[in-house]
């Protein structure tokens, strides 16, 4: 697989897979759902802790995975704050974000953001949503986040495009992705990319395993606090597109790596 990245601003791709395969057809009727396996429920619990460690997530924010049995399903905390999420407050979703199994448990409001990059993205195996605030920023002003170094290869050399909810609910809105037509646009927004900025909220970032987005995740806030940094000191020589393509190649197969460190201390051992 190879990368492909568009230098939009707001338009469309930062950088993300080449070539992934058409959504499946997920309207036929689906059999009882099934358990996911032991081992995308551990990864998932441990990236709620994880990420709120790193400082992407705080009480708010959340992150989600596909369902490893069933890709026309994903997994998702009830709305609860990350740092305190455990297996047994995981739900499961369908891809119009519809609590599966008669589960009456208070959603997230904003699972939409979730269901809809599931629906547009069969490669994406894991999604976050974070307010972090080194990257808010970058969604308010005309600077664009862009890798300054090798580990923020994933955002593609051209920018990280930006959803402004205005563009489709108006201008009297709570900024929150919180229906089905504003995942859909927000998942249009982000194309075939890893990381989209929302205007006045917050951001997302997807990956091809919960390790990865996590990975992609904290390195967001990372480099847009580097970025912000190394604009104050004159003109920045940010990353080619080749530069970033193959980082994020390097880096995403060595995602283990880091995960180790960071469940260990988030997680006490």
């Amino acid at each position: 697989m190879t990368l492909s990245s568009r230098p939009t601003r707001r338009g469309v791709v930062a950088c993300g897979l080449a070539g992934a395969a058409a959504p499946a057809a997920w309207a036929q009727p689906a059999p009882p759902t099934e358990a996911p396996g032991p081992q995308l429920v551990d990864d998932l619990v441990a990236a709620n802790r994880i990420l709120v460690d790193q400082g992407v997530l705080d009480g708010f924010g959340h992150v989600s995975a596909r369902h490893d049995r069933r890709p026309d399903r994903f997994l998702l905390a009830r709305s609860m704050a990350p740092a305190l999420v455990a297996a047994a407050d995981l739900m499961t979703f369908d891809l119009d974000g519809a609590a599966m199994g008669g589960d009456t448990r208070a959603p997230y409001l904003e699972r939409f953001i979730h269901s809809a990059i599931y629906r547009a993205r069969p490669d994406v195996k894991a999604v976050v949503h974070s307010h972090s605030p080194s990257v808010l920023p970058f969604g308010v002003t005309r600077t664009p986040l862009r890798p300054i170094y090798h580990m923020a290869g994933f955002m593609g050399a051209g920018g990280v495009p930006v959803f402004d909810v205005r563009e489709t609910q108006g201008p009297d809105n709570d900024l929150l992705i919180g229906s089905p037509a504003l995942g859909q646009a927000l998942a249009a927004r982000l194309g075939q990319g890893l990381v989209v900025l929302i205007r006045g909220h917050g951001w997302v970032a997807a990956g091809s395993s919960v390790r990865t987005a996590v990975l992609h995740a904290v390195y967001t806030e990372i480099d847009a606090r580097a970025e912000t940094e190394a604009l104050k000191l004159g003109p920045v020589t940010f990353l080619n597109d080749a530069e970033a393509r193959n980082a994020m190649a390097l880096n995403d197969r060595q995602a283990d790596r880091p995960w180790a460190i960071w469940r260990a201390k988030a997680m006490g051992k």
